[in-house]
Order: structure tokens, then C-alpha cells, then sequence
């Protein structure tokens, strides 16, 4: 049986369909490169805005034209629209052969190939490049945010052992990983449920020390209650990069408050304070949502206030989507969708001169870059304030010297965009260098 997986939504969703694809060729199942070259196709669907539901299903759709036009034997769709919506889905989509709701492996196999005896054993196959790796810590959520519909389609927070994560990160730099992220819904909260308190500080300590990776960086931290422990551990730490992806959502009180998000502006200002004064050159990634049902002009100045004043690194923005069952469901939906995409216009421009200027006073400074790909004669490749698919890039010109890809240089920044530099590289590369 020749089997693809096409994956849908975030790095969370990366990490559940490698952990399914080893299963499968644990199982004598092969990993098509392309649904082309497969007889079973595996969607992992994402269900967490209306903009990821689309996309979702406008595959599944596609999937079971293929299907139906003899191209395909077999179509499973698994994931968190299916875990949501599985018996509307049967109901709209009978093509589908199975419908599954997240980390279903077990089930997906015995359905696939009853006759095998399913084994949960197998090394994950990873499908980014080959340099980097998501490490997802936990799964699930117990925050209990107005606008999301997480918990219920992911469940409670569960974390995974330190000692797991430790064989896990080990596994993947001896498969040539150089940059490990650690995902989860919330960093944050790692080890409530296992420790009985929250122990990120020591998953960081400990994969700085035994992963053998040389950069660990940090996505989607919770800003309430945030675990400041993990501050001089990033600060003292030179294998885990100094940055910070934490989603505050808004600035605001009053939507806030709705939001249920725990957590105030001033505190969320001095949380800042107190993160910059500890990691003083610390590169800060949030994500905003604007349009929500109580959002009102006078909180999107507050917010562009606040983003004006606090100069974050990275900001990425979500139009407000309404979701079943959750707490702003009742809310409704009421503010126009042209309304919504002035205000997010507004915002990404201040936010985008924030980053040119941030990004050109990096220009006659060297940085450390991981080199990805090559094109057009020049390399493409991030540095430490750069995470993989949601940050800019770093071009680089050779400048005589052989590089290659997943390998580290020293970069001298000569000119930036809002987004992205550009620089060529010294004579040497930079220490630690594999090749």
C-alpha cells in the first residue's frame, strides 16, 4: 500500500502526521511522495479559523473527485475538522472511506490494513527540511479562551515526559537536525499535569544540555502566568535561541476581559519589561486577532497605542472567526468582514514600519544564519530571529566561499526590507559550522 499524507494547518499538525507516517512504514506501508503516486490518501485537516476549515474541506473535495475518477482506492481524512464535524462530514463527503479525530494512529492503521498487527513503533518521518524539527511538548489545552475552539477538538493538556523529549531530540539531531522548535498550544503550561508545576525552565535546561542541538527555539507561549524561570535559562543558554513567540491576542482590556484571556495590558507591559530586562537582546513574535464581537475603533487605537509603544519584532494578525460551542459563540459574529480587513490594514502597516526599522538597524552587524536552500546563485537561510515559515529570511551571497545547506555562516547584513536581509558572507564560516 502506497500511502501520502497532505497536512493541513500548523507545526502541531506537522508533527502528528510524521509521527503517523512512521507508524505507517513501521506497519510495511510505503510514504508516497505524492497523492499522484499513491493509492491511499491520508488529509490531516486543520479546523481552527473558517479561512483552515475552507481549505480543509476544498481538499477533502478534491480528494474524492480523485477518488471517484479512479485515481485513488482510498481517502481518510483525520485531524481537527474531523475530530469537530466527522458525522457532518460523512453526511456532505460519503466518499471519504474513514473519518478519524486527532492522534487516531492506532485506529488509522487497523483501518487501512486490518490484517497487520499493528505495532505503535517506528521512527518519525520527517518531512521539513532536513536541518530543522518541530518537537511538539504537549498536546491539548486547559485555557479557557472565549474564542477557541482547541480544547475541544485537541482535549485536555497533556504533557510529554522530559525524558521522552530528551530521546526524541536526540533522535533527531542524530538524523542531521541542527534547530529543534519546540511547539505545543502552550509552552507554557508544560508539566502542570505531570509535575504538578510548570517545568519548561527544566525541558529547556535539559534538551540545551543532552539534545546535542544548536539552536532550541520557543513557539506559542501563554503570556498569563508566564513561567519567567525560563528567562536566564534562554539568556545563559547559547544553543537555545533568544526569542519568544507569545500570542497576546489584543491590547485591550475590555476585549480582553471577553476573551478570557487572564491577563491585562499593564500586566502584559510589565510581562515585556521584565522579559527584555532579562533577555536583552531577546527577539519578541505576537499574533493579534481584530474584529472581535466587542471590538470596538477605540480598542484598535489602543492596540496600534500599544504596538507603537511596545515595538515588537514579528506580528502576525487573524481576522476574528466565529466558532461553534465556544464562549464568544453567543457573541455572534457582528462586525463586517470589510471592517475587519481595514482595521487588520491598519495595523500591519504600523507594524511593518516597526519591522523595517528594526530590520535596518541590524544592517553592518554580523549574524549567525542556517542556511536552507540555494536560489538563483544565493543562499536563503534564517538567523536566530527568525522562525521557520512564519518569520523573513536571510539572502546571502557566497562571496567565494563554498557553502551548503543545513550548514551555520557568519553573515555581514549590508542592506533590509521590512522582512528580510541581505548580506554576503566573510571568508570563514561561523564556529560550529558541520561543514
Amino acid at each position: 500500500m502506497k500511502v501520502h499524507i497532505v497536512t493541513l494547518g500548523c507545526s502541531k499538525n506537522t508533527v502528528d502526521s510524521e509521527t503517523l507516517a512512521g507508524y505507517l512504514r513501521a506497519n510495511a506501508m510505503d510514504i508516497a511522495p505524492s497523492a499522484e503516486q499513491a493509492d491511499t490518501l491520508i488529509i490531516n485537516t486543520c479546523g481552527f479559523i473558517d479561512q483552515a476549515k475552507e481549505e480543509s474541506i476544498n481538499t477533502i473535495l478534491e480528494a474524492a473527485e480523485l477518488k471517484r475518477r479512479g485515481m485513488l482506492q482510498t481517502v481518510v481524512v483525520a485531524g481537527c475538522l474531523s475530530q469537530r464535524y466527522a458525522d457532518d462530514l460523512r453526511k456532505e463527503i460519503p466518499e471519504v472511506d474513514h473519518y478519524f479525530g486527532t492522534e487516531a494512529y492506532e485506529s488509522i492503521i487497523k483501518a487501512l490494513s486490518p490484517d497487520l498487527k499493528y505495532a505503535l513503533l517506528g521512527d518519525r518521518i520527517v518531512s521539513t527540511p532536513k536541518h530543522y524539527a518541530y518537537l511538539k511538548i504537549s498536546e491539548g489545552c486547559d485555557h479557557p479562551c472565549s474564542f477557541c475552539a482547541i480544547p475541544i477538538m485537541r482535549g485536555a493538556h497533556r504533557s510529554v515526559t522530559i525524558e521522552k523529549l530528551v530521546s526524541s531530540a536526540q533522535q533527531l539531531v542524530a538524523s542531521g537536525v541542527k534547530e529543534i522548535v519546540l511547539v505545543a498550544q502552550d509552552l507554557t503550561y508544560y508539566g502542570l499535569d505531570l509535575y504538578g508545576q510548570r517545568r519548561l525552565a527544566d525541558v529547556l535546561r535539559t534538551l540545551s544540555d543532552e539534545s546535542g542541538a544548536e539552536w532550541i527555539r520557543c513557539m506559542y507561549a501563554y503570556p498569563s502566568k508566564f513561567p519567567t524561570d525560563i528567562l536566564p535559562v534562554i539568556h545563559e543558554r547559547s544553543n537555545i535561541c533568544n526569542y519568544i513567540d507569545m500570542p497576546m491576542q489584543h491590547a485591550s482590556d475590555s476585549v480582553l476581559k471577553s476573551m478570557r484571556r487572564g491577563i491585562t495590558r499593564r500586566t502584559t507591559e510589565a510581562l515585556l519589561d521584565t522579559i527584555r530586562t532579562e533577555v536583552p537582546d531577546i527577539t519578541l513574535r505576537s499574533t493579534f486577532i481584530i474584529g472581535y464581537p466587542n471590538e470596538t475603533e477605540a480598542d484598535i487605537d489602543e492596540l496600534l497605542e500599544f504596538l507603537d509603544k511596545q515595538q515588537l519584532d514579528r506580528v502576525g494578525v487573524f481576522s476574528y472567526s466565529q466558532e461553534d460551542d465556544t464562549y464568544a459563540d453567543i457573541l455572534g459574529d457582528p462586525i463586517p468582514q470589510e471592517v475587519k480587513d481595514e482595521r487588520i490594514q491598519r495595523v500591519m502597516e504600523m507594524q511593518r514600519e516597526i519591522s523595517r526599522s528594526k530590520a535596518l538597524q541590524k544592517v553592518g552587524t554580523v549574524q549567525r544564519v542556517l542556511l536552507e536552500e540555494q536560489i538563483n546563485g544565493e543562499w536563503r537561510g534564517r538567523s536566530e530571529a527568525d522562525a521557520p515559515e512564519v518569520d523573513g529570511d536571510v539572502y546571502v551571497k557566497a562571496n567565494g566561499v563554498s557553502l551548503a545547506g543545513g550548514s551555520f555562516v557568519d553573515v555581514l547584513i549590508d542592506d533590509a526590507t521590512e522582512f528580510d536581509l541581505f548580506g554576503a558572507t566573510p571568508t570563514t564560516s561561523a564556529p560550529g559550522n558541520p561543514q
